[in-house]
Formats: C-alpha cells, structure tokens, sequence
C-alpha cells in the first residue's frame, strides 16, 4: 500500500477528512516499519515546518520528551531475545496528533530509526520532570534515563527530568540514596541537596540528607566524587574531593565538615540489602533509623541515652529487635496507646525506651 503524498500533507496541516484520516491510520499499521515507510514520512518530516502557538510548542515539547523517555526504557525490556518494537506507541501518537493539533507522524518515524531527535527550537520550553518517593517503611529502586540506577530508602524522594539535557545530569534529592551512576565522563551526575551538591562521572556513592537532620553525610564505595558547597544560593565551591571508602559528614549548622577513611562503610550502605549495622552507635542514633525505617516514634529517657550498639539486623521485626536490646542491655520498653485524632486518623505509633530498674 503506497501512502498518497496529498494525505499527508493534509494531516500534517490538520486539515484531512475523516476517511482520508482513517487511511492514514491504516497505512501507519502496516508500513511503520518498512525502510521505505520510515524514508519516506521522514524526507516530508525534515521539510514541514509548521507555524506553532506557543501553547502547542509546549505540548509538543512534553509528547517529545515521554517519546525519548520511552524509547529509552524500552531499549532495557527484551522479548526473546530481541528490542520491543514500539508499534503500539505509533498508532497512539497518530490519534493524538488529531487531537493536539501538531504533526508528530515524522517523529515518530524519525524516532524509530534513529532514536535521535532534533529540539533545538524547544530547548528554552519547560522539560518534564519526575518524583519518586519511598514511603516511610519501605525503599524502592529507580533506574533513570541515562541508566543510572538509584536506591531510595524509607521516607527518601528524588526529582528528575525525563531524560538529561545540557552539560549536566542532576536530580534533587531529599532523605536518603545509594547511586549506582552510569559512567559519562562528558556529562557529569550531580545530586543536590540544598547546602551541598555531590558531583561524579561514573561512580558508586551514598548520600543522606533528611529534612530536618543537621547533617548531610556522603559515602563513596568507588570511583571519584566532588561535593561542592552552594554559597549565596549560587555560587559552588569545591570542599572536598573524596576517595573510595571515605565517609564525609557536613554540619548545617556550624558549616565543619569531618572526614574519615579506612573504617568499615557498610553500615553506612547496608540499608539498601535491608540490613542495620550499629558500630558502637548511640542509642538516640539507633532509636531514629529504627523509628525511619519501622514508621513509629521512639523516644529514649535521659537515663538510658548513654547507651551505645554494636550489633547487625537482618530484615528482623521491628519487636525481635527491641527485645534483644532489653536482653543484652539493661533497658526495658514501653508501646504507648495510640491516639485518635479528630479526623478519625490515629497517631504514629510510639514507643519509649528507658534504663530498666
């Protein structure tokens, strides 16, 4: 079936009748995948040139970024040993394109063939962007466009774009994440944090900064990583260069940055295996990633809190935990009643912990 050149100079100017639309969309089924199909629709792609509101610029902008972003999730989905062909996401955009007014036939082709696309006359227009949470008792995995892959844990979220544009690759992080980054040494992956931005290339590192925690702290397991100190909202500055097995701690308040190197990291990345590791860690300190990761309020009396752990869970129940710590230290623990609250909600669960008697 040859397409007729006319039809498509009409659906490109949305101006093609009900019948000539159906056979266009017909014609898409069946030949979206020949050379001659892609050749084709992509040498009258390359010379349309449609005059665009800038309300449809920017949906057309957003259809190009999920198109991209698609593509590129795809490319990691293998079917019997073979790439997933995108077949559906043509039929798809040729109805959109009725709908937004806006030709995208040619990207599409242009897409599949290529996987490459041109935006230089969008690139001032919003890129979509991404949240990811992992609620309070839970963690989850992110694999980005780039394919950096990213461990959230409890109560930790990320904002990224779709896919990375420009000379950086940069997400905003707030709580906790283990980065695992694709190696790109001409585009550098930086996660920001507020005070701080950590900078790698090709690297393994942890960062934890919560809101509310007065510090932001950095574990790199390999590579190379820079972390710079936003100054005036604006400005960075390099404070430190660090080295595979160094742990580096930054003091909101004060701005001291502390740094050391040959300890054990694992309890710094553990968490994302499931696993706590208290090495001679305060009890206030256990009482919080405890109280994170099993979602309830821990509250420690001043006459227990010169206590100190060194101990290992492993995906262990919350109480199987607090009832070896009585064993093995003389403190016992209280489950409080939780309260209802005046939305029908109840409060957070609470637990004190206090010197037993």
């Amino acid at each position: 079936m040859m397409m007729n050149k006319e039809i498509l100079i009409k659906y490109l100017n949305n101006s093609c009748t009900e019948e000539e639309f159906e056979e266009f969309s017909i014609w898409i089924e069946k030949e979206d995948k020949t050379v001659k199909g892609k050749c084709w629709s992509f040498d009258y792609w390359k010379m349309f040139d449609p005059v665009l509101k800038l309300e449809d610029k920017k949906k057309y902008s957003n259809l190009l970024d999920k198109i991209h972003h698609e593509i590129n999730l795809q490319q990691y989905k293998k079917a019997d040993g073979k790439l997933i062909v995108l077949h559906e996401v043509t039929k798809w955009l040729s109805r959109a394109a009725a709908i937004l007014f806006i030709p995208l036939l040619g990207v599409v082709f242009y897409l599949l063939s290529s996987n490459n696309f041109q935006i230089g006359k969008f690139t001032d227009l919003a890129v979509d962007s991404l949240e990811i949470i992992a609620p309070i008792g839970s963690r989850t995995v992110v694999q980005l466009s780039d394919g950096t892959d990213v461990f959230l844990n409890y109560g930790s979220k990320i904002k990224y774009p779709r896919n990375f544009y420009g000379k950086t690759r940069e997400i905003t992080l707030s709580g906790e994440a283990y980065f695992d980054v694709a190696h790109n040494p001409n585009k550098p992956f930086i996660v920001k944090t507020g005070e701080l931005n950590i900078k790698a290339l090709g690297t393994e590192f942890n960062v934890q900064a919560y809101p509310g925690d007065e510090v932001i702290a950095t574990t790199l397991v390999e590579g190379k990583v820079v972390i710079d100190k936003i100054v005036k909202g604006k400005k960075a500055v390099q404070v430190d260069t660090m080295v595979p097995g160094q742990h580096v701690k930054y003091n909101l308040s004060s701005g001291e940055i502390t740094s050391w190197k040959g300890k054990s990291i694992d309890q710094y990345i553990a968490w994302k295996d499931g696993k706590l590791i208290f090495d001679n860690e305060p009890i206030l300190e256990v009482a919080e990633k405890l109280g994170r990761m099993f979602n309830v309020e821990i509250e420690v009396a001043e006459s227990a809190r010169y206590l100190s752990y060194t101990v290992t869970f492993n995906n262990d129940p919350l109480y199987l935990i607090l009832d070896l710590m009585t064993e093995t230290t003389p403190v016992t623990y209280t489950v409080m009643h939780r309260q209802k609250l005046s939305d029908g909600t109840f409060s957070k669960q609470k637990i004190r912990i206090e010197k037993r008697q």
